[in-house]
């Protein structure tokens, strides 16, 4: 089994989310899966069983815990593969429903990739809960931006998207990891997506990630799936639109995703972003 270590939506090993890949992982069980994502040490492991003809089966897990869908090993994977494979579609056979990643080479021999999430959704989050979210990340309702509503979103995994006012609120994380954890665990929330909107397509982003094990995610690819599909459904972008989020600025791992919204309702959300293979040397301190 050989276990690649990339680094997402970075063209800079020092940048992005990392994740670990296994292009085959023909014959592991779930137990082994995990144990190799604890070694890890990653926020996710994709673990990809070939079916041939472009097609895998995908499995995701966290240090601590299998999850439907992650964004950020899903690029890593198909940067991967395109650079041992070459550049094309791959269909992907998540706990979270079929997505298809095209991957592609720039002149400069960077490989690009985008994902098509499943189709998104969201709901409302009720009071109690964004009191207790508001309360585990000592965030008070202020400091919220009133143009963007709270919500659930979806487009793999679930994840509440809360807006703060200004960037310096964003920039103020310092959440009670134990009550934020019981939280997500009981409404089995992936990450929370809190986000700054800097202009009517900049988005800055944090993704506090305590289910994982993980204290916060550098790049949260589910996550701007499920922000595109919120921004699409409540009216708040003209669709087609393209979205940048910056992420990972605070947590020194600077990360860039870029998301296309198309106007039809109910199409999946494209995510786009490079991916970078970590010097064997830096993997394991990363």
């Amino acid at each position: 089994m050989e276990i690649l270590r990339y680094t997402a939506f970075s063209a800079d090993p020092a940048g992005g989310n990392p994740a670990g890949v296994v292009l085959d992982a023909t014959g592991l069980g779930d137990a082994e899966m995990q144990r190799v994502a604890a070694d890890v040490g990653y926020s996710e492991t994709a673990f990809l069983v070939p079916g041939g003809d472009g097609h895998f089966e995908v499995r995701y897990f966290s240090p601590k815990a299998e999850v439907p869908f992650c964004g950020h090993a899903t690029i890593a994977s198909a940067v991967a593969y395109a650079e041992r494979h070459g550049p094309g579609v791959l269909h992907l056979d998540t706990r979270a429903g079929l997505v298809e990643v095209t991957t592609n080479v720039s002149t400069d021999g960077a490989v690009t990739a985008t994902l098509i999430s499943v189709e998104p959704q969201s709901k409302p989050i009720s009071t109690g809960d964004l009191s207790a979210l508001l309360e585990a990340l000592h965030w008070p309702q202020d400091d919220l931006d009133a143009t963007l509503p709270p919500r659930i979103a979806f487009a793999g995994a679930w994840h509440p998207i809360v807006a703060a006012a200004s960037r310096q609120r964003l920039a103020s994380l310092d959440y009670d990891m134990a009550a934020l954890a019981s939280l997500m665990a009981q409404r089995d929330w992936t990450t929370i997506d809190l986000v700054y909107r800097e202009s009517a397509l900049v988005f800055h982003a944090r993704n506090p990630f305590p289910p994982g094990g993980v204290v916060e995610d550098a790049a949260t690819g589910a996550a701007a799936a499920a922000l595109g599909g919120y921004l699409r459904e409540m009216r708040l972008v003209t669709p087609p639109a393209t979205v940048t989020v910056h992420q990972g600025h605070d947590m020194g791992r600077p990360s860039l995703l870029t998301i296309d919204i198309p106007a039809q309702p109910g199409t999946g959300i494209a995510v786009t972003g490079t991916a970078v293979a970590l010097p064997d040397i830096d993997a394991s301190r990363v």
